[in-house]
């Protein structure tokens, strides 16, 4: 087992554990002072650790810690892109007042509800910070992978936040695609979402970057099932052979990268946003990471300069704040895997670690009132006067 904290001049403490277990982890963050004091998020590989051990021991040995998360497709660490490991980043309560609420039931939840049970919690969180006109306040949210809901949870908790600023991901299960969890106040649900209302002093500035480029290829959805996301028919031919064929290659030799080199997009309102797809199914059939429907006009796009286009976004961003301290960053599976199939794995994975991006791989990324695919969103967090980055290995 190793791990490392990383300290950043926020606050924000990064603790990396690779090859550990739920005992490591808990008996890492024992070492906190005054756990009350912090509010932390956990991403980890199921692999590693198991998500109802590591709630169970949360809630039994931090009673006092309030710790929100998810389990990952990968994780963004402050040592790069790794795969089995566990991620903590634990935030000041000195630096950020933060308000959480759990939304049940995502697959039969009614949005009105959720909309106005995210008000409410604006609402209580508002009076936390009366006092404090100089704090701005985000939105985090963790929603499960696998509900087939993400697209109408995030537009519902958007229209409840009343234009607060939202950014979140979806679970992951290191493409398994059978179950992911969401974790909070000391339990680990599956068909659940997680939300926090985050206030700081701290500047800040949410953002997306994606590398895709539309061709004039189009796919029709003529047959579908929305509710499981899973396309039968383009253009009134079978889905796979009909992709399998703009692309230029045979239905037989469809694999994941084939999805993530050649993602398909959608126009919404003059620009294109990812409809990643999942898997092809033994019928034919391809399921999506979204939402999928008869009528819908796809694009075949091409996936490219994802070193070069996510470089110039950061260092827009870094100009903006007067220099980024950390990031935390949903990164899309897919992107990851493009990454690795065009040989940029590692030059990502170092600019990911000059701008201190840290967070989870993620089966689908929340950026506002949008639900994407293969693009990374995150936060970026500027610096402050505070004591420069720190680290120290175990």
């Amino acid at each position: 087992m190793q791990l490392s904290w990383t300290e950043y001049q926020s606050g924000i403490r990064a603790l990396h554990i690779s090859g550990g277990d739920t005992a490591a982890v808990c008996a890492e963050l024992c070492t906190i002072s005054e756990p009350e004091d912090w509010f932390a998020s956990v991403f980890f590989s199921d692999r590693a650790i198991d998500a109802v051990e590591l709630a169970n021991a949360l809630r039994l040995r931090l009673p006092s810690l309030e710790c929100i998360g998810c389990s990952s497709a990968g994780e963004l660490t402050p040592d790069g892109i790794l795969d089995g490991d566990v991620l903590v980043l634990i935030f000041p309560r000195s630096n950020f007042t933060v308000s959480t609420l759990v939304i049940d039931d995502l697959a039969s939840g009614g949005m009105g509800d959720i909309a106005a049970s995210v008000s409410t919690l604006r609402g209580q969180h508002n009076v936390h910070i009366a006092d404090s006109a100089h704090l701005n306040t985000f939105a985090l949210c963790f929603i499960d992978g696998m509900s087939f809901a993400e697209e109408a949870v995030t537009a519902a908790i958007f229209w409840g936040l009343d234009d607060i600023p939202l950014i979140g991901g979806s679970a992951g299960d290191h493409m398994e695609f059978q179950r992911t969890f969401v974790l909070a106040n000391g339990t680990a649900w599956s068909g659940r979402a997680v939300i926090a209302l985050i206030s700081t002093d701290i500047p800040f500035q949410i953002f997306k970057s994606d590398n895709f480029i539309p061709s004039p290829m189009k796919l029709v959805v003529t047959k579908s099932d929305p509710d499981r996301r899973t396309v039968y028919e383009f253009n009134a031919a079978p889905a796979a052979a009909e992709y399998a064929s703009a692309i230029g290659i045979e239905p037989d030799s469809l694999t994941p990268l084939s999805f993530a080199s050649h993602p398909v997009v959608v126009r919404v309102g003059g620009e294109y946003f990812c409809r990643s797809i999942q898997k092809m199914n033994a019928d034919g059939s391809l399921t999506f990471f979204c939402a999928i429907d008869d009528g819908v006009v796809l694009t075949i796009a091409q996936a490219r300069g994802m070193v070069e286009s996510t470089r110039a976004t950061l260092d827009e961003i870094d100009s903006d704040l007067g220099g980024i301290d950390m990031i935390l960053g949903f990164d899309c599976i897919l992107r990851k895997l493009d990454a690795q199939n065009r040989q940029v794995f590692r030059a990502m994975s170092e600019l990911y670690k000059k701008y201190n991006v840290v967070g989870f791989g993620t089966y689908g990324e929340q950026y506002q009132s949008m639900h994407l695919n293969q693009t990374l969103t995150g936060i970026a967090f500027g610096k402050n006067d505070a004591t420069l980055r720190r680290e120290h290995v175990a």
